[in-house]
């Protein structure tokens, strides 16, 4: 059984697991199926959005998909999330992501 597989049949026996979820989002970008990953991080956060660790992959994988605005604005909402956690690690980290893609276009 492949990864993908056993991360499915876990989210059958615990449906709302956002540690599943997210895993099965990262195995989908690691295949290339980056709108089922997608799917996957926004259907998370709707549910759950405390889960601050999504915030960073779903705004990398629009960025690198083309969609720097969209990504901007899950950078933000995590940060806001992660303060709001005090979680100021991670807030670091996404404001440094943040700084790295606008610095991309003034530079």
């Amino acid at each position: 059984m492949d990864r993908i597989e056993r991360i499915l049949s876990l989210l059958k026996e615990y449906p709302n697991d956002s540690f599943l979820e997210h895993a099965l989002a990262l195995e989908y970008i690691k295949l290339g199926e980056g709108n089922k990953a997608k799917n996957i991080f926004l259907n998370l956060l709707e549910r759950d959005p405390a889960y601050i660790g999504t915030y960073y992959h779903l705004a990398k994988l629009l960025e690198n998909s083309g969609l720097p605005g969209e990504a901007v604005n899950w950078y933000k909402r995590g940060m806001m999330e992660a303060e709001k956690q005090n979680n100021m690690k991670t807030y670091h980290e996404l404001e440094s992501a943040l700084e790295d893609l606008t610095d991309e276009f003034t530079g």
